[in-house]
């Protein structure tokens, strides 16, 4: 039997061999084709040691079913996505366990146009065909294809920028050891931009020698900060191992959140194309709210979450959507996330601003103070969430995402993962100290009902 656990809100995800194995992405596979129906499907993974054996069975399932493939071998998820579109394929199928540990692996579904799949919109009922073992047989095999979607998603990436308006640069990148900063570079040099790239854990390794291929983890943080410092760089970015997201620190080695570059992604995007809606999720939203209005744009507030999101966004049909999380999604993308097309829209705006990325924060990181986002495992979320309304009974609620309150000048939001078995807070301020003394406030609720 698969493992229900594995399958969450928007992907497949679990420790291979022991809950995640080539039977179950053999089984999971097929139950994608009877629901899906696919004629041609791109596939790919990134760089984790289980990769080759899970593509394989990935590939066998297809194949059996009769459907055609594409084979990208080892890419950024945003590459399959741009991979599917430019192809004319009926769907894609990435091997990635995103940020997880080396021992993790998953399956990324997604339909033609690269419309994602996830539990609202097909993934529990593929799930059910798996765990039925639906099968697929075809007289006539899938045929199999190579493709090297590399000079396609690069000239993507630079039709967002002004590439002139890009000026001299030194930027620290590190990869995790993913395949970003390669990524990265082939597009620096295909583009002919004035950058000058300093690598940090550039070249790929499944093992991740350094632990969790995760930018948020503090320590992957610190290690980027003393190579800014150290090189003098105007700029670090990291990548998670899949490639989907991009994370900014300052020349002064200062991590700058997700939150605010959304705002000034916004922003810059706004200025191109104006009056348009921007969607932004529920954890923190005064800052983004106010640069998105301030910009002539709309901003609106969704679930969060990479399938949620797209989806809303088609819905609204919107420019631009960020999340807290690093997760940058566009328009042009088909509404998905890219973790490439964020750096260079930055770049430009620095560019054509003239100033140091701590520069066009420092409005931001002056007026809206923040947590940062605090994770605790909760055994009974709904406990916590009445006394939470009992408490805060003053503030204005809304159920968005978990449940946000609220008052004149500090707001928090308090929800469940999508992803893991945990409740996540974040809280804001128009004042440090009031953060602190409201954090620490709902950090002593919360603990109160941790517990394993």
């Amino acid at each position: 039997m698969i493992d229900p656990s594995i399958f969450k809100a928007y992907d497949v995800r679990g420790i291979y061999p022991t809950q995640i194995n080539e039977e179950a992405v053999y089984d999971i596979i097929q139950a994608y084709v009877s629901f899906v129906k696919p004629e041609l499907v791109v596939l790919g993974k990134d760089v984790r040691k289980s990769g080759p054996a899970l593509a394989k069975a990935a590939l066998d399932a297809l194949v059996d079913a009769g459907v055609n493939v594409i084979e990208l071998g080892t890419v950024n998820v945003d590459m399959l996505y741009v991979a599917v579109r430019n192809l004319n394929a009926d769907g894609g199928v990435y091997l990635s366990a995103s940020h997880n540990a080396k021992e993790w692996n998953g399956i990324n579904l997604c339909m033609r146009g690269s419309r994602p799949i996830s539990s609202e919109t097909g993934l529990k009922d593929i799930q059910h065909r798996a765990e039925q073992k639906i099968r697929m047989p075809s007289i006539k095999k899938g045929k199999v294809n190579t493709h090297d979607i590399m000079d396609e998603y690069i000239k993507f990436v630079l039709s967002f920028v002004d590439a002139k308006k890009i000026r001299p640069m030194k930027i620290a990148t590190n990869g995790n050891f993913g395949i970003s900063v390669q990524v990265f570079s082939r597009i620096v040099k295909e583009g002919k931009l004035p950058i000058t790239i300093i690598p940090l854990n550039a070249e790929p390794d499944g093992n991740f020698p350094k632990g969790d291929p995760n930018p948020l983890l503090l320590e992957n943080r610190a290690e980027l900060t003393r190579l800014i410092k150290k090189t003098k760089a105007d700029m670090g970015i990291a990548w998670d191992a899949d490639g989907d997201r991009c994370f900014f620190v300052d020349e002064k080695g200062r991590f700058v959140e997700g939150y605010f570059i959304t705002a000034l992604i916004a922003k810059e995007l706004l200025k191109k194309h104006p009056g348009e809606k921007i969607i932004i999720d529920p954890r923190l939203i005064w800052a983004t709210q106010d640069a998105i209005r301030a910009a002539g744009g709309t901003p609106i507030i969704s679930r969060a979450g990479m399938t949620i999101i797209a989806g809303r966004m088609e819905k609204e049909k919107a420019l631009f959507a960020g999340e807290m999380s690093s997760h940058f999604y566009f328009r042009e993308n088909a509404y998905r996330d890219n973790g490439m097309i964020p750096v260079f829209v930055m770049l430009e705006q620095m560019g054509v601003e003239k100033k140091k990325l701590s520069q066009l924060a420092a409005p931001l990181m002056k007026k809206y103070f923040i947590s940062g986002e605090l994770n605790f495992h909760v055994n009974d979320a709904l406990s916590l969430f009445q006394l939470i309304e009992k408490k805060y009974e003053k503030g204005t609620f809304e159920y968005i995402d978990g449940v946000s309150v609220a008052f004149p000048k500090w707001r928090f939001n308090v929800r469940p993962s999508n992803t893991e078995p945990l409740v996540r807070l974040n809280v804001e301020a128009l004042a440090d100290d009031l953060l602190k003394r409201r954090t620490k406030e709902l950090v002593k609720i919360i603990k109160g009902f941790e517990g394993k």
